[in-house]
């Protein structure tokens, strides 16, 4: 690519983001939540729950405007990448990393795609579930790419992220979304202890993420951060 197709989709992609940005502000009315971690021009992973396609854009709006520029969606390319179209919007309008979720050249790999944007100084937004959560579950168990990203670079930061309501916004199949509230909750930053096996990080990852959620089941309601519980007297 030239230089001037590069500042081409430079340009098209900060537009992209900032035009995102402020629809997503307008549309849902975007509340960030720092609960233990605060915005940081430190490179991160930000993991979070995945139930609409416009979770990643949620989130992202919720960064400062250097830290949108530099954090990438890790988005499947089985998805994204089946047509022409679809790789534009994904790849040149919204700067995503595509990765194939069945994969059998070493040459798509997904943690060494994840991993070689990592080394370029870039930040990323991972769905641990792997796919988009369509059941009654709160969220689906994670999968081993977290663990591997963290094993690999444990000098980055592995920030939780609950997404409310944007399965709600924007349901599966819509392209229209639907204005209502949303909350981003950012957590404390986790990393793999020393000795702690595959499984066992996963599943802490898994329930610290269920611990940002403000709305949690009623019957799980004890176990959830206490910062969100309603008072008893609540209907």
């Amino acid at each position: 690519m030239s230089k001037l197709g590069t500042r081409t989709f430079t340009l098209l992609q900060t537009v992209t983001s900032v035009g995102l940005s402020a629809l997503a502000w307008a549309v849902t009315g975007v509340r960030p939540i720092w609960n233990g971690s605060q915005p940081s021009d430190r490179q991160r992973i930000y993991f979070a729950n995945h139930a609409s396609h416009g979770d990643f854009i949620l989130l992202s709006a919720c960064l400062s405007e250097k830290e949108r520029a530099r954090t990438h969606a890790v988005a499947a390319a089985d998805y994204w990448g089946k047509s022409r179209l679809r790789r534009f919007i994904a790849q040149d309008m919204l700067s995503s990393v595509l990765i194939h979720r069945q994969w059998t050249d070493e040459a798509q790999n997904p943690i060494s795609i994840m991993l070689s944007v990592l080394d370029a100084g870039h930040s990323l937004i991972v769905f641990p579930e792997g796919t988009r959560n369509m059941t009654d579950q709160p969220l689906l168990p994670f999968r081993s790419g977290l663990y591997n990203l963290s094993m690999a670079r444990p000098d980055v930061e592995l920030i939780p992220c609950w997404i409310e309501n944007m399965s709600r916004v924007l349901p599966k199949g819509q392209f229209v979304p639907v204005p209502l509230l949303c909350r981003v909750v950012f957590g404390a930053p986790i990393a793999i202890a020393p000795g702690e096996e595959r499984r066992a990080f996963l599943d802490r990852a898994r329930q610290t993420l269920l611990a940002l959620n403000p709305r949690p089941p009623a019957h799980d309601a004890e176990k959830w951060n206490p910062v969100f519980r309603k008072p008893s007297c609540d209907p």
